[in-house]
C-alpha cells in the first residue's frame, strides 16, 4: 500500500465510525428504558435462593481429619497450621 492512499482509507475509516456512532444514538434513543429507581412490575424478584452442596465437598469435621492426616510431619505452615501435632 503506498501512502496517497492512506488519506483516501482515513476517510473511509472516520466516514464508518461517524455512521455507526449516530446508528448507536438512534436505536438507545428508539428503545424505552426504565428511568432508574423505578421498579417495573413485570419484574419479580426471585422468592428464596438456596445453595446446594457438590457431592464432592468435604464437611467441616471430615476436612480437619484429612488435614491432621496428611499434615504429620510437616512444617506447620499454610493449610497445615495447626494440625501438625
Amino acid at each position: 500500500m503506498t501512502n496517497h492512499h492512506l488519506p483516501r482509507i482515513a476517510i473511509h475509516v472516520a466516514t464508518l465510525l461517524i455512521t455507526a456512532g449516530i446508528g448507536c444514538a438512534q436505536a438507545a434513543a428508539a428503545s424505552p428504558k426504565a428511568q432508574p429507581g423505578t421498579s417495573s412490575p413485570a419484574k419479580k424478584l426471585p422468592g428464596k435462593v438456596s445453595f446446594h452442596e457438590a457431592p464432592s465437598s468435604e464437611k467441616p469435621g471430615e476436612r480437619a481429619k484429612r488435614l491432621k492426616r496428611e499434615c504429620k510431619g510437616r512444617p506447620n505452615a499454610g493449610m497445615c497450621l495447626g494440625y501438625t501435632n
